[in-house]
C-alpha cells in the first residue's frame, strides 16, 4: 500500500465495479472489487485527505519489486 493525496487520485475506469465497506464510526471507507473482492483503495479515518492504494492495482507497477515493511496492524 502506498498513501496519495485525495486531489492527486483519478480512478480511470471500473468505479461500478467496486464496492465500498464502512464500518464503526463510518468515517474511512474502504473499496473492493465486487468480482474478485480485492481491497482496492480506501480513504483512512486517520489521515483526512488521502488515499491508501493497493500497489497491487495500478496498472504498470510490479507489487513484487517494491519493498515490503511489515506493520502489526493489531497494535495500532
Amino acid at each position: 500500500m502506498v498513501y496519495a493525496e485525495q486531489a492527486d487520485f483519478k480512478l480511470l475506469r471500473g468505479e461500478h465495479s467496486l464496492g465500498c465497506y464502512q464500518f464503526n464510526t463510518k468515517v474511512a471507507e474502504h473499496y473492493f472489487c465486487r468480482t474478485c473482492g480485492i481491497y482496492t483503495h480506501h480513504k483512512p479515518r486517520t489521515l483526512p485527505g488521502k488515499y491508501g492504494i493497493n500497489t497491487g492495482c495500478l496498472q504498470g507497477i510490479d507489487p513484487f519489486s517494491q519493498e515490503v515493511t511489515k506493520v502489526n496492524g493489531a497494535s495500532r
